[in-house]
């Protein structure tokens, strides 16, 4: 699904990752490790298409990165993003959030996604109507809503107590058992109850 090929990464002068490289399979939890600094938000971004890593390959899919002609449709159609905010526009009813994200042949689909995250009573309801728990669950409805076939996280409990924690961690198990593969970088080592590889960094290198 997803093969890292001797990948590194430099801002300017400053390397903070060096030569790495791992595959994650299809239907994979992976929990991606370490402290501030160690390089694993960097990783993420490279390992879902928004950074271009300064050398190595990564492919998707059997695809090269470099060779996607249309990285926009690419990203819409096969990955899908959870942030520690979730973004939510607050004119928007939390129906039209999804939909704003999801794909003309998806839209349909919106209601049976938000029925099985436990939220299909908040559809008409605005983002400053409902707690941060169930914002974040419509972050990861909208991350689902094209079916696609990688979700990355970037710290989605962050903001979160435990209770909402555990339910979005959850969420994105039952999507790794449906066979999307789940990517979250986190601080928080809860994470290792759900993952089924975790990868640790420290100062851009897996330990």
């Amino acid at each position: 699904m997803i093969k890292v090929s001797n990948i590194s990464h430099f801002y300017g002068v400053e390397q903070v990752l060096y030569d790495l490289s791992f595959e994650i399979k299809s239907g994979e939890f992976l929990f991606l490790s370490g402290e501030s600094g160690s390089g694993k938000s960097t990783l993420l971004s490279i390992l879902s298409t928004l950074l271009k890593p300064s050398k190595g390959e990564l492919l998707i899919d059997g695809e090269s990165v470099d060779e996607i002609s249309n990285i926009d449709y690419f990203r819409q159609s096969k990955i899908g993003f959870v942030f520690q905010f979730h973004y939510l526009i607050n004119y928007l009813s939390v129906y039209e959030n999804i939909a704003l994200a999801a794909l003309e042949d998806k839209k349909q689909n919106i209601t049976k996604v938000l029925g099985e995250l436990g939220i299909a009573e908040l559809s008409s309801r605005y983002p400053n109507e409902i707690s941060g728990g169930q914002r974040q669950r419509v972050a990861v409805a909208r991350a689902l809503i094209n079916e696609p076939k990688i979700i990355f996280a970037d710290e989605p409990t962050g903001s979160l107590d435990s209770k909402n924690s555990t339910i979005v961690y959850g969420l994105l198990q039952n999507a790794a058992k449906k066979g999307t593969t789940v990517v979250v970088a986190s601080h928080d080592m809860q994470i290792e109850n759900y993952a089924t590889q975790i990868i640790r960094l420290k100062d851009g290198q897996i330990l």
